[in-house]
C-alpha cells in the first residue's frame, strides 16, 4: 500500500532552493516565524556532498527547530518515514532528531503525544550522518511518533539540541509512505492498532475496534499481537482474524456477524471454552445468525456452564437457534458433584404440583431430582419460592404422606437451560457430548417447545443424558442421536443412569440407538411417537433381572411405538404421576399401538415380558391397546409370555377390559401365545349338553373370556345320530378363572365348532 500512488497523495517536503520561507523555526503552523533572511540560516546552492542544502548556524540554547510549514496528511493505517542527511562543518556539535508538530482536523496540538524520534549525535567534521523517524496514528511496534486517531496532519522537519555554535548543513529532507512494512498481506486487511487500539489488556479499545471495522467496508479487520480490553458491548460487521486476543466482561457482547463460528470466537478469547460462552450469547443476542458452528472443535469443560447466567440479558428466548459441529468434554472436576439436600416437606393431593412448608428451601436448587417413598421416577423441582417455603414440582407426587422428609438431589450438566423461564425452538445437531462418567448431559429449559436433538451423541453420561425439570419438553424431538451408558459393564439391577424424560406431550424420538441404560425414556406426557429407534439394554447375566426400557406414565398415553428394536427390556405403563392413583373417572390403561417392533431378550428369566402394566391403585383397566406385526423372540432361555400385570400394588378389573387388539405377532420361545380375538376351535368327540371351550393362556394380562363375536359351526352337531340346526347359548366368563367359555344346547349332542373369544368388549 502507497498513499502517494493509490490516493495521490504528496508527501515531498519543499526542496530548500524554492525558499527558505517554507520553513518555520517554531511548529511550522500558519503565521509563525521563518527562516527566511535569518542570519542563522541560508541556502548553499553547491556543495560537495549535496545537490542544495540549509546551511543552519545552532545559535539558540536547548532545542532549535526546523519545521516545513507544508501540512503533511496522516491517514488510519498509513505510516511515514521522515528522513535527514546533514553533516557538521564547524563548531561544537549539536544532537540531532527527527520532530514534528501533530496537529488535529482543526489545527490544534493533539495533546499528550511523542513529537520527535531518538537523538543521534554526530562527532567528526564533514561526515553525513543519517537521521530518521516513523510516525503514524497506530501503536506500531517500531513507530518513533505514535500521535493517535485524533491526528490529521503534521509539521515535519528535525531539532538541533544540545550544544551551541555548531554550523550544519542539511540536505532536503525526505518523507516516505512506508505502510507496507507493517502489513503480512497488503490489501486485505484493516489493522485495529491503526485506529487507536493500545493492546495492553487495560486500555478500553473499544473505539478503536469499530473505527477499524468501519473502514474495513468488507477487508479483513486484523486484531494484531497484543491483548485488547473491550470495556462495552463491541460488534464487527466484517471478518476478523486473530493474532492477538481479547479480554472482556461476562456482561459485555462480542458479536462477530462475519467470523461468526467457535475457532474465531475460541481464536478471539484465546480458550475455547470462553470462545463459547461469548458465541452463545451473541448467538441469543444476534439476528444475523440462525446457528453457531463449533467447526469440529472440542470444547473441554471443568464445570457446568449455566446458559442463562451466560447470555445475562434474556429470561425467555422463542426463535430457533442451532448449535452445530462439535465436541464437548468433561474433564475431571468437584464442580461435577452431586449436591444433596435433604428436607422435610408437605403435600397436599388437592394442590398436586407443590411442596410447601419445605425446610432449607434456599438450599434446594431448580432442577434437583426428588427421591422419596411414593414418588415416581423422574420428579424435578420446577421452580421455588424461597419467601415463601414452597417447591414446584414438574409431576404430581402418588403415594407420599402428608408431611414427610425427602431427599433432593442436583446432578451436574454440561449444559443447563434451567435457569430460562422459557427456551423453544433450540436446536442441537452433530453435536458429541463427552460426558466421561463426570457429568450429565442438557438440563433443558423449565418451560417452552421444540427443543430439537438430531445427529448427536451423548457418552457416558453421569446420571441422566437429557432432562426435563419443567414443560420445556413440549413436542421435543430427537432423531437418529445415540446414547452410550456410563454402566454398561454393570448388572442392570445395579444401573442408576437414564436417557431422558419428557413431562408435556407430543415428543418425537426416532432413528436413535441406546445402550445399556437403567431405563431408556420416562414419559409422562401424551401424543408420544417412537419409531426406527434399538434400545438395548441387558447384561450378562444368566437368568438376570431385566428393567422397564420405555415407561409411560400416563395411563391414556395416546402413543405409538412403530418399527423398533426392543432389546432387552420391557415397555411398562403405570400411573406414578397420578397424586390419585385409585381410579375415578380418568381414561385407565390403554390408548397405545405397538406395530412391526422387534422385541428381544437373551438369557432373562422364564418370568420376564415385554410388556407390563403398573397400577398403583385400584379400579383400573384395559382400555384402547393394538400389538399387531410384532416379533417376540427369547434367545437362550425360554419365557412364559409378552404380558403381564404387576400387581405389587393392585390388579386391574377385568371385567372392563375394553377395545383390546392382539393380532398378527410372531412368537419364538414364548410359551404361552396371546391373541385378542382368538379363533378356538373345539371338537366335542362325546354327547353333552355343555361344551366347555377353555381359552387357556391366549387372553391378554391372564383376562377372562368376555365375548363371543361368532360361533360356526364345522362339521354337523349330531344328537344321537340325528343332526342338530339350532345355535347353543353362550355362557362367557365361565370356569373358576372365568376364562372358558360354556356352549349350552337344548339335548346332549357332539360336533365341532369354530369360536371366536375376547377378553373384553370391542367399544
Amino acid at each position: 500500500m502507497n498513499k502517494a500512488v493509490t490516493d495521490g497523495i504528496d508527501f515531498t517536503l519543499p526542496a530548500f532552493e524554492l525558499g527558505l520561507e517554507n520553513w518555520s523555526s517554531q511548529d511550522g503552523t500558519p503565521g509563525q516565524d521563518d527562516y527566511a533572511n535569518e542570519a542563522n540560516a541560508a541556502f548553499v546552492p553547491a556543495d560537495g556532498d549535496f545537490s542544495g542544502a540549509l546551511e543552519l548556524i545552532k545559535d539558540q540554547a536547548g532545542t532549535q527547530r526546523l519545521r516545513a510549514f507544508k501540512q503533511t496528511p496522516l491517514q488510519p493505517g498509513c505510516y511515514l518515514k521522515v528522513t535527514a542527511r546533514l553533516k557538521v562543518l564547524s563548531g561544537a556539535f549539536p544532537q540531532v532528531r527527527i520532530a514534528g508538530f501533530a496537529a488535529t482536523s482543526a489545527g490544534a496540538a493533539v495533546p499528550d503525544v511523542v513529537v520527535s524520534g531518538a537523538a543521534l549525535t554526530p562527532d567528526t567534521y564533514g561526515e553525513i550522518y543519517e537521521v530518521s523517524a516513523l510516525v503514524g496514528q497506530g501503536n506500531r511496534s517500531g513507530v518513533d511518533m505514535v500521535w493517535g486517531p485524533d491526528a490529521a496532519y503534521g509539521h515535519f522537519g528535525l531539532d538541533l539540541i544540545g550544544a551551541t555554535g555548531g554550523v550544519v548543513r542539511i540536505d532536503d529532507l525526505e518523507v516516505e509512505d512506508i505502510t507496507t512494512y507493517f502489513l503480512r498481506d497488503m490489501y486485505d486487511v484493516v489493522d485495529v492498532r491503526d485506529y487507536g487500539a493500545i493492546g495492553d489488556g487495560v486500555a478500553d479499545d473499544s473505539t478503536a475496534f469499530e473505527a477499524a471495522d468501519a473502514a474495513a467496508d468488507g477487508l479483513t479487520v486484523l486484531v494484531s499481537e497484543g491483548t485488547y480490553f473491550l470495556g462495552r458491548d463491541v460488534t464487527l460487521a466484517n471478518k476478523a482474524r486473530f493474532v492477538g486476543t481479547i479480554s472482556q466482561a461476562p456482561e459485555h457482547r462480542f458479536v462477530m456477524r462475519r467470523s461468526f463460528d467457535l475457532p474465531s470466537y475460541a481464536d478471539a478469547f484465546d480458550d475455547e471454552v470462553e470462545g463459547f460462552k461469548k458465541g452463545y450469547q451473541a448467538l441469543l443476542n444476534n439476528s444475523d445468525h440462525e446457528v453457531f458452528d463449533l467447526g469440529g472443535r472440542q470444547i473441554q469443560v471443568t464445570a457446568p456452564m449455566d446458559l442463562h447466567a451466560i447470555v445475562g440479558n434474556r429470561d425467555t428466548f422463542e426463535i430457533r437457534r442451532v448449535i452445530a459441529n462439535g465436541m464437548f468434554e468433561a474433564k475431571p472436576s468437584t464442580d461435577w458433584d452431586t449436591v444433596t439436600v435433604s428436607s422435610s416437606a408437605d403435600y397436599a393431593v388437592n394442590d398436586p404440583l407443590q411442596l410447601s412448608n419445605v425446610t432449607n428451601v434456599a438450599n434446594i436448587e431448580i432442577g434437583s431430582r426428588i427421591v422419596a417413598d411414593g414418588v415416581g421416577r423422574e420428579v424435578y423441582v420446577r421452580d421455588r419460592n424461597i419467601s415463601a417455603g414452597t417447591l414446584t414440582l414438574n409431576l404430581p407426587l402418588h403415594g407420599v404422606a402428608t408431611t414427610q422428609t425427602y431427599s433432593f438431589e442436583r446432578y451436574q450438566y454440561i449444559l443447563d437451560f434451567s435457569g430460562f423461564d422459557k427456551v423453544s425452538k433450540y436446536v442441537f445437531h452433530n453435536i458429541e457430548f463427552q460426558c466421561a462418567g463426570q457429568a450429565s448431559g442438557i438440563m433443558i429449559a423449565r418451560d417452552g417447545s421444540t427443543f430439537e436433538l438430531n445427529d448427536c451423541l451423548i457418552n457416558k453420561p453421569k446420571d441422566r443424558a437429557i432432562t426435563s425439570a419443567g414443560r420445556g419438553c413440549q413436542d421435543m424431538l430427537v432423531d437418529r442421536c445415540q446414547f452410550l451408558s456410563n454402566e454398561q459393564s454393570l448388572p442392570v439391577t445395579s444401573r442408576k443412569t437414564l436417557v431422558l424424560n419428557v413431562n408435556a406431550n407430543d415428543a418425537k424420538i426416532r432413528d436413535c440407538r441406546v445402550m445399556r441404560f437403567e431405563h431408556f425414556a420416562v414419559l409422562a406426557g401424551t401424543g408420544n411417537l417412537l419409531t426406527g429407534n434399538h434400545w438395548f439394554n441387558g447384561d450378562d447375566v444368566v437368568g438376570g433381572a431385566r428393567k422397564a426400557g420405555l415407561i409411560l406414565t400416563t395411563p391414556n398415553s395416546v402413543s405409538t411405538v412403530s418399527g423398533n428394536y426392543i432389546d432387552n427390556n420391557f415397555i411398562e405403563l403405570t400411573n406414578e404421576h397420578d397424586p390419585a392413583p385409585e381410579f375415578s373417572s380418568e381414561f385407565s390403561f390403554g390408548g397405545l399401538t405397538l406395530t412391526g417392533n422387534i422385541f428381544t431378550t437373551l438369557r432373562a428369566g422364564p418370568e420376564f415380558c415385554w410388556l407390563v402394566i403398573t397400577p398403583r391403585g385400584a379400579g383400573h383397566f384395559v382400555h384402547g391397546l393394538t400389538v399387531t406385526g410384532n416379533v417376540f423372540r427369547a434367545i437362550n432361555g425360554n419365557v412364559r409370555r409378552f404380558e403381564r400385570i404387576d400387581t405389587t400394588h393392585a390388579d386391574i378389573e377385568y371385567n372392563r377390559m375394553r377395545n383390546i387388539v392382539i393380532d398378527a405377532n410372531t412368537f419364538n420361545n414364548v410359551e404361552e401365545v396371546t391373541q385378542n380375538p382368538v379363533i378356538l376351535r373345539h371338537a366335542q368327540n362325546t354327547d353333552a349338553t355343555t361344551w366347555v371351550v377353555d381359552t387357556g393362556s391366549y387372553m391378554p394380562f391372564g383376562g377372562w373370556a368376555r365375548t363371543v363375536p361368532s360361533l360356526v359351526k364345522e362339521s354337523a352337531v349330531t344328537a344321537g345320530g340325528s343332526e342338530r340346526f339350532e345355535f347353543p347359548v353362550v355362557g362367557v366368563e365361565s370356569g373358576v378363572t372365568k376364562t372358558e367359555v360354556h356352549l349350552r344346547w337344548g339335548a346332549a349332542c357332539q360336533g365341532d365348532v369354530a369360536v371366536t373369544v375376547r377378553c373384553d368388549t370391542p367399544v
